[in-house]
């Protein structure tokens, strides 16, 4: 039977990094009062818990597994940088400290959609070189593309060309819904039609307007989205991150809202 995790993650409190930089325990503690089992902390919020003993006793001691690392990169050039190599290199070795957990690719946002079709391809090409780096390693990588007006991966037509183009024997997909919606999608509709190829899900919420929102009172059909992923067998981590101005303004707060919203609306689901 699939097995489907709800954990969140880390930028619901990055919105806000001079205040929780360097704050993980922190921000573990509230994900597990709200009743998350899982994080997806990224690279830039690990601070000194980039020491792999130091965050494994922060997560026993929450009883919280590290469901993905979130990798961030520019990705400009047909080939990583030899910068790019390197972070993308200690994002591996630290997760082999815990084997099972996911590393999340996802490329930094420019400026406009000017040089489309090339910034696609070196993406493209990029993500699979660091995807086959990582399953020689024997860690499981998936794609998570966003939705800023600099964002090469965006509208329906660049889903179409990121598919074509991943190598899904290395890299499988990691929607976000709401990243989906803002791009001007039916979230429900492109989690059917990429199914096969999901590998890791995001959630969070947007307003029919396009404003970010809290969990549950947007346009997205999280529990519909929840049944069909149960139904077709997913098994693997949904993270639940909030963009909303109140998470800006109050993370801890929305998380524990979340969590009930999660406790009550989807687990049973599950």
């Amino acid at each position: 039977m699939a097995k489907i995790r709800l954990g969140c993650q880390t930028y619901t409190w990055q919105m806000s990094y001079e205040t929780y930089r360097g704050r993980l325990d922190h921000i573990i503690g509230v994900m597990a009062k709200a009743g998350f089992s899982g994080v997806e902390p990224e690279v830039c919020m690990l601070g000194k818990y980039d020491d792999p003993s130091l965050l494994a006793g922060e997560l026993k001691k929450n009883n919280v597994e590290l469901g993905a690392l979130c990798y961030v990169a520019d990705w400009r050039q047909p080939k990583e940088t030899a910068e790019e190599k390197g972070e993308a290199d200690k994002a591996m070795a630290f997760i082999k400290h815990f084997p099972g957990t996911m590393l999340a690719l996802c490329q930094m946002p420019g400026k406009g959609r000017s040089n489309l079709k090339e910034r696609q391809a070196n993406v493209i090409a990029c993500v699979n070189e660091v995807s086959r780096r990582a399953q020689g390693q024997g860690i499981a990588c998936a794609f998570h593309p966003n939705s800023p007006p600099g964002s090469v991966f965006r509208i329906a037509e660049d889903y179409e060309v990121l598919m074509d183009g991943l190598d899904q024997s290395v890299v499988g997909f990691a929607p976000d819904v709401g990243h989906i919606a803002n791009g001007g999608m039916d979230a429900f509709v492109i989690m059917k039609k990429y199914r096969s190829v999901i590998r890791h899900v995001h959630f969070k919420d947007i307003s029919r307007d396009g404003k970010w929102i809290e969990m549950g009172r947007g346009i997205i059909d999280f529990p519909g989205i929840v049944s069909h992923l149960r139904e077709t067998g997913y098994d693997g981590w949904i993270m639940v991150e909030d963009e909303s101005a109140k998470a800006e303004s109050d993370p801890d707060a929305v998380t524990l809202e979340n969590g009930t919203y999660v406790r009550e609306k989807l687990l049973p689901l599950t």
